[in-house]
């Protein structure tokens, strides 16, 4: 299929990590011709989300990664005398130091497969005829994965019926939801926070009763046999409510691809001890942690934080001091500022001034009571469905995905010094007038003046949650402070198998924190504070009490590009864009802000991500027909927010023709 690839597009993309996805479907969207490829077999680069077994290929891939190909000379033919190639990286470097650890018994595991697990990779994908179909490829080596474009199926543009199947990078995950009500932003947009989140805790608890039965010991056969019921993601990141994503996926509509859950509890660890936090007004006066005094002092202080902006005077003397020492002015007790600057606020204490700690204060206070009792949303199987349904809407609108798609340099004019083209692996030229290309496919060469930070990640199953509550489905995020000076914190995020991202019986946790040695170094005095690794045998008679146990744990160090200026790049053409990794934020607004500023760069003239039409109202070539209703010609007017239902099933592979 790859021979077909026209060789005309008007933007080609390259690498399919969250902002170049965005990009991509803001392009397409526009009416832009648009090519997206990758050389990974998977969506989301770094942004990606693996099935147990998954995530071991992607270890061994990084463990055994080797050094930089040799060139090969033979796109160097292709290149006229008015032109240079400028060679993209043919290994991914951004990733190092990866170490896995196993704790639960591995009694039979090499005999043990994954339930359902293909030997072969497939895709469901559309044929030229617009029908559906099934395609198996054996290796990373076979032949590109392509989808066609608005011309080979015309009739699936801007239908809610997507011509490509976007269901992950596990083929065969489960749908199940284990008995807890999943419901979209949509849904929750037009529902009672309050009483919607009062819901999802009866229903949650009438499963876990279920559940209850004495798990006994998890074994890492279990893990491996159930590994489809793992959704793991290579970076952690929750939605904020009221973020610049959760904004964007209303706004164009991408939230009918995904289902999300909210973060039920916000936690602190303090001398020793995790215990909740209380979030709401109503948390904070029924919160047995807090005496009366203090709970005045806080919801003074919050009340405060909500427009701190009106009140200059109470802060402008102490603006450019840490936000620590602010708090110590504010006639707060040590509890309540612990609480404020490691669980609402969640900033450093080592470096963020009083303006910036009450802002990042005012943002999660704004964030509570959209749809739940926390200012965060988790996406149902993880954070590397947030890409993929950027792409399936690119898909929608004509765009052309490629996988396994290897990209051998970049064609530019000497005399312009614009990109013209890019030469594939096949020796294909293929033109286009813009190009965006995640930083990670860069070669050394054009990188000699950057300098980048890293990203420690830790990543952790485990036997039961770090506080226990009446039900095991929560989702808890907890900042734990830095145990010396000039340490990170570490940010931890626990989900629940109700997340669709672990089996029954386990907990998934991500750690993060800006890197000072490797990973490991970094997380490993975290995790002993909050975790046991001893092994099965030596755990036993381990009861009420005792520190949730580590089954199996792999640490990464993963590179952060996010703050790489432009013109740090050596000779980078003028119509080349490029997009950085994953950074370290919990939040996702970097990603957006980079998406958007890079496609108003290249059409100034075009709305960004605007909503897409009601197919109803879609007039085709050659059908004289007129929408029934004339209001709604234009999709941005007369819309509201509540959009169709959509259950967790429907949005799988969409159904054959």
């Amino acid at each position: 299929m790859a021979d077909n690839l026209p060789s005309e597009f008007d933007v080609v993309v390259i690498g399919t990590g969250l902002p170049e996805s965005i990009i991509a479907a803001a392009c397409s969207r526009s009416g832009q011709r648009v090519l997206h490829v990758d050389s990974r077999n998977y969506y989301g680069g770094n942004w990606a989300s693996f099935s147990f077994s998954g995530l071991l290929s992607w270890i061994k891939e990084n463990q055994e990664k080797a050094g930089v190909s040799e060139e090969s000379p033979a796109w160097k033919e292709l290149i006229l005398e008015n032109e240079e190639g400028l060679p993209l990286n043919k290994v991914d470097q951004t990733i190092q130091h990866v170490e896995d650890f196993c704790y639960a018994s591995q009694d039979s595991a090499e005999d043990v497969e994954e339930a359902g697990a293909l030997s072969k990779f497939s895709a469901s994908v559309p044929s030229a005829s617009g029908e559906v179909v099934e395609e198996v490829f054996t290796t990373p080596e076979a032949e590109s994965e392509c989808f066609p474009s608005e011309d080979q199926s015309t009739e699936s543009k801007g239908e809610e019926t997507c011509p490509q199947s976007v269901a992950g990078n596990n083929p065969e995950r489960t749908t199940e939801t284990d008995g807890v009500e999943v419901t979209s932003v949509e849904e929750k947009l037009c529902n009672d926070a309050t009483s919607n989140q009062s819901e999802v805790e009866n229903i949650e608890s009438a499963s876990i009763t279920e559940a209850a039965v004495e798990p006994g010991k998890i074994t890492y056969s279990q893990i491996v046999k159930d590994g489809r019921r793992f959704n793991i993601d290579l970076i952690s990141k929750l939605l904020y409510s009221r973020g610049l994503l959760i904004d964007l996926l209303i706004k164009s509509n991408v939230s009918r691809y995904a289902e999300f859950k909210n973060v039920t509890r916000i936690l602190a660890f303090r001398e020793g001890r995790v215990e909740q936090v209380p979030c709401s007004r109503a948390d904070v006066f029924n919160s047995k942690q807090l005496t009366m005094v203090e709970k005045r002092m806080l919801m003074r202080f919050l009340t405060f934080c909500l427009d701190f902006e009106q009140h200059p005077d109470e802060y402008q003397a102490l603006k450019d001091c840490k936000f620590s020492d602010y708090l110590k002015t504010q006639k707060l007790t040590p509890n309540l500022q612990h609480f404020i600057l490691h669980s609402i606020a969640m900033v450093s204490e080592a470096d963020c001034c009083t303006v910036g700690g009450l802002m990042a204060t005012q943002k999660f206070l704004q964030c509570l009571g959209r749809y739940g009792n926390t200012p965060f949303l988790f996406p149902l199987y993880g954070q590397g469905e947030i890409p993929q349904c950027f792409c399936r809407m690119c898909a929608v609108f004509g765009g052309i995905y490629c996988l396994r798609h290897s990209v051998q340099c970049l064609v530019v004019d000497k005399e312009t010094k614009r990109c013209k083209a890019i030469i594939d692996h096949f020796g294909q030229r293929i033109n286009a007038s813009y190009f965006v290309v995640e930083d990670s496919y860069l070669s050394e060469k054009i990188c000699t003046n950057v300098s980048y930070r890293q990203i420690s990640r830790a990543i952790l199953i485990t036997d039961r949650s770090i506080l226990k509550s009446g039900s095991d489905q929560q989702i808890s995020i907890l900042t734990v402070p830095p145990m010396e000076l000039g340490q990170p914190a570490a940010c931890l995020v626990e989900l629940c198998s109700s997340a669709m991202t672990c089996m029954k019986n386990t907990h998934l946790v991500h750690l993060t924190c800006s890197s000072i040695k490797t990973a490991k170094e970094d997380l490993e005095p975290v995790v002993r504070q909050l975790f046991s690794e001893v092994t099965e045998t030596e755990s036993e008679g381990a009861g009420e009490g005792q520190k949730p146990q580590i089954l199996w744990s792999v640490y990464f160090n993963m590179r952060d590009s996010s703050g790489v200026d432009r013109s740090s790049y050596e000779n980078l053409p003028s119509n080349v864009y490029i997009c950085s990794g994953p950074d370290s934020a919990l939040g996702n607004d970097c990603a957006v802000k980079q998406a958007e500023a890079i496609f108003q760069e290249m059409f100034p003239s075009e709305e960004f991500c605007p909503p897409p039409p009601n197919p109803e109202d879609i007039i085709y070539d050659g059908d004289g027909t007129q929408p029934e209703d004339p209001g709604f010609s234009n999709p941005s007017e007369g819309k509201s927010e509540t959009l169709p239902e959509k259950s967790v099933e429907e949005n799988e592979a969409p159904p054959e023709e």
